[in-house]
């Protein structure tokens, strides 16, 4: 399984048109027959701030690629680099121990 932590501060447009297309992009997620199953997806933001945290799982290297050659991917990357100013920091991260419970 591959982990990514993405995160970024919120600079440009409203917060309600950025989490409808967060919403869109999960629904892409969500119904794309390539990547159903096999990639898991959160967004998470700071209660009083405007950072914001995405935390993407992929089953394997295959699903990592098949995500990268999808459309809306490629749009929703461009989208969050807009809103996150040009400062979106993405970091591959392992998990290192884990509770039984996965919210």
């Amino acid at each position: 399984m591959k982990h990514f932590l993405i995160r970024y501060q919120f600079r440009h447009g409203t917060p309600e048109e950025w989490r409808q297309h967060i919403a869109r992009f999960i629904a892409a997620l969500d119904g794309d027959p390539d990547l159903k199953g096999k990639i898991a997806y959160r967004c998470m933001k700071e209660r009083d701030g405007s950072g914001y945290y995405h935390l993407a799982s992929a089953a394997d290297e295959a699903a990592v690629k098949a995500l990268q050659g999808k459309d809306f991917f490629k749009s929703y990357t461009q989208e969050t680099n807009r809103v996150g100013g040009g400062e979106v920091v993405v970091t591959p991260i392992e998990i290192v121990a884990e509770t039984a419970y996965r919210a």
